[in-house]
C-alpha cells in the first residue's frame, strides 16, 4: 500500500483530494497537512511515499517544502497539484524531482492517470536492485528508438508496427465511446481494410476493445467500442 501526505491549505480542496486517492486502489491517505509546516511535522512521526502538495500556501510555500525535503534527503516522491501555472514554478518544480504536476482545475481522470502512472513505476522498482536502459526508458516514457523491446514488455503480434497501432488508438480516443466499423476506422487512418482488420482483433483480443456483431441488411458488421475498463490494457505496447 503506496502511504500517502495531502499538504494542501483549503480544506475543501483537501477534501476532495483525499476522496479522489480513495477511489484508487493500492493507495491510503497517511497524513493531512494544511500547511508547510504541519507537513514537516508529520513527517518526522509517519513513514510517507507520496506527498500530494499545492504550491500557493502560508507560510512556506510548496516549492520552499520540495526543496527543504530534497536537502534533508527525505525518501518520498512529490504530485504537486496546484493553480500555479507559471512556466517558473513548474520548472522549479520539475528541477526539484517533482515526479508529475497538476494545474487546477482538473479532471478526476488526469489525477487517475497520475497516481496509476506513479503506482506502475513504484512497483517495478521497489524490489529491483538494478535495471536496465530499456526498462528505464519505459518508466520515463521515452521511446525506444532503435526499436528493441525490453524483456519484460509484451511483443506486439506478427505483422502489427508501434506506430500504427499509436496512430490508430488515437483515432479510437477521439471516439470514446462511440461505436465504429473496421471500413470507418480504416478510411480515417488511411490505411487498409485488411490490415485494420488484424489491429481490431489484437485490441479485442486484449479486452482494449469490445466487439460486437451486428446482423442488419447484407452480411454481418462487427461493431467497436473502447472499453474503458481494460483501458490500461494497451498501455504496455506502447
Amino acid at each position: 500500500m503506496i502511504k500517502v501526505m495531502i499538504v494542501e491549505d483549503d480544506p475543501m480542496v483537501a477534501q476532495l483530494n483525499r476522496q479522489y486517492v480513495e477511489q484508487v486502489n493500492g493507495f491510503h491517505i497517511s497524513g493531512m497537512a494544511a500547511s508547510a509546516n504541519q507537513a514537516i511535522d508529520l513527517l518526522a512521526t509517519k513513514e510517507i511515499d507520496l506527498v500530494l502538495l499545492d504550491i500557493h500556501m502560508p507560510g512556506l510555500n510548496g516549492i520552499d517544502f520540495l526543496r527543504w525535503v530534497r536537502e534533508q534527503k527525505q525518501e518520498l516522491d512529490v504530485i504537486l497539484i496546484t493553480a500555479a501555472s507559471e512556466i517558473v514554478q513548474i520548472q522549479r518544480a520539475l528541477r526539484l524531482g517533482a515526479v508529475d504536476y497538476l494545474i487546477k482545475p482538473f479532471e478526476f481522470s488526469r489525477f487517475q492517470e497520475a497516481l496509476t502512472q506513479y503506482q506502475t513505476n513504484y512497483d517495478k522498482l521497489r524490489d529491483k536492485k538494478q535495471i536496465t536502459q530499456q526498462e528505464l526508458d519505459h518508466l520515463l516514457h521515452r521511446k525506444n528508438t532503435i526499436g528493441a523491446v525490453p524483456a519484460n514488455l509484451p511483443a506486439l503480434p506478427k505483422g502489427l508496427t508501434k506506430n500504427t497501432l499509436h496512430t490508430i488508438n488515437e483515432v479510437i480516443r477521439l471516439n470514446e465511446m462511440k461505436t465504429f466499423s473496421t471500413d470507418e476506422l480504416a478510411k480515417a487512418v488511411n490505411i487498409s481494410r485488411v490490415s485494420v482488420r488484424k489491429y481490431l482483433k489484437f485490441l479485442s483480443e486484449i479486452d482494449y476493445l469490445e466487439e460486437d456483431l451486428i446482423y442488419g441488411v447484407g452480411r454481418p458488421i462487427y461493431q467497436y467500442r473502447l472499453n474503458k475498463e481494460g483501458s490500461q490494457q494497451l498501455d504496455s505496447y506502447l
